[in-house]
């Protein structure tokens, strides 16, 4: 069963163009990173699933149900969180707080979709009445992705969840990712890591001047000599 289709979309800022026609596909429970240089549309192509840019042409279906141009709380309703790469937590609001506006489409259960976030990561239990803007870049990332996982999504969208962090602390968001999707969620990720990200994902797609380039199992992508030369630098 595909947990997300997305066919021959168009998007992009003002009057200009970034994505031109890119089409993906994501089974149940899958893990897919999305791979490219700079500039190559993967962000736009995660914005414009979750609602934040106007999908000008293309169809996006989640379980089969159109979401193309639905406001991002209806989608988020549905199951699917996105957290992105910057801005991406309250640092005024305590780690608590912040947690609890994760969950505010969420009507019950909100104290126990806490403490399961803080089993995940357990440094958020200690970190609770803190404010959320004196934690380091790591502490950071796994609350933004604690306030995503409180709404128990079914997709979770990541934007470079490794972005800034020392090589110790991409490892640990990178098996928390695993943890996460071992869980039965399925993750879309765009990571500038690439090399990682392939290591973790199940299958990966490759963007270029905002068209699909290449798609495969994450395995195929490592073993291929011209990728791992033009996008891996290996």
């Amino acid at each position: 069963m595909k947990v997300l289709d997305v066919e021959g979309v168009v998007s992009g800022y003002g009057e200009g163009d970034i994505l031109h026609g890119v089409s993906l596909w994501m089974g149940k429970e899958e893990m897919v990173t999305i791979i490219g240089p700079n500039g190559a549309g993967k962000s736009t192509l995660l914005k414009t699933i979750v609602g934040l840019l106007r999908l000008r042409q293309g169809a996006i279906r989640f379980k089969g149900i159109s979401i193309g141009n639905r406001k991002p709380a209806e989608i988020s309703k549905l199951g699917i969180c996105y957290v992105p790469q910057e801005e991406n937590i309250f640092p005024n609001l305590t780690v608590r707080e912040n947690l609890e506006m994760g969950a505010y489409i969420v009507s019950e259960g909100i104290s126990e979709r806490m403490e399961k976030v803080c089993g995940l990561f357990p440094i958020l239990t200690k970190r609770r009445q803190v404010r959320a803007g004196t934690l380091s870049g790591g502490e950071r990332q796994m609350l933004a992705i604690g306030m995503a996982l409180m709404v128990s999504p079914e997709l979770l969208i990541l934007d470079e969840p490794s972005a800034g962090l020392g090589p110790n602390l991409v490892e640990e968001i990178f098996d928390k990712v695993v943890e996460i999707n071992q869980t039965g969620v399925a993750i879309l990720m765009v990571e500038q890591n690439a090399w990682k990200s392939l290591q973790i994902a199940h299958r990966a797609y490759i963007l270029v001047m905002g068209r699909n380039r290449m798609e495969g199992t994450a395995k195929e992508f490592l073993e291929n000599p011209e990728i791992r030369e033009l996008f891996l630098g290996k």
